[in-house]
């Protein structure tokens, strides 16, 4: 079985606001680019987060982790790529931050979402269905 295409990319420049006084981008921004990157990505199949809870399910974010290999500069022309990677028992999404001009990687990060009843407020632990089939992909 071939492994759909669960990726997306958006481009963005670090505005000066993003930035600490040496120009390079604070530390804690970056989780705002990876939200642009996830919710371009989610947009991409209907289900963004609106979607997600019209369908009766909250995504909540359990985990997260980032590599910082080199710094994002104010101005910068960078692209920020998210890849479903995991969607049976959790949301899974890779992030990689390139730069556009080289194509160098800059950082590496996922984030880790699972799914909760939106009414009882308790967590599954098997995506819903709706998430297979707005994506899809089969459960293997």
């Amino acid at each position: 079985m071939t492994r759909p295409d669960l990726s997306g990319e958006v481009a963005l420049s670090p505005t000066f606001h993003d930035c600490d006084p040496m120009h390079v981008v604070w530390h804690g921004n970056y989780f705002k680019y990876f939200e642009i990157a996830r919710c371009a990505l989610l947009q991409r199949y209907d289900y963004d987060y609106p979607q997600m809870r019209e369908s009766g399910y909250l995504w909540p974010v359990v985990d997260a982790r980032v590599k910082y290999i080199r710094p994002l500069l104010y101005g910068q022309a960078l692209r920020v790529r998210a890849t479903i990677t995991e969607w049976e028992n959790r949301l899974k999404i890779a992030y990689e931050i390139l730069d556009a001009d080289s194509g160098a990687v800059l950082t590496r990060a996922h984030t880790i979402q699972v799914a909760v009843d939106a009414v009882t407020n308790e967590m599954l632990y098997l995506c819903p269905s709706v998430l297979w089939d707005r994506l899809g992909v089969e459960v293997q």
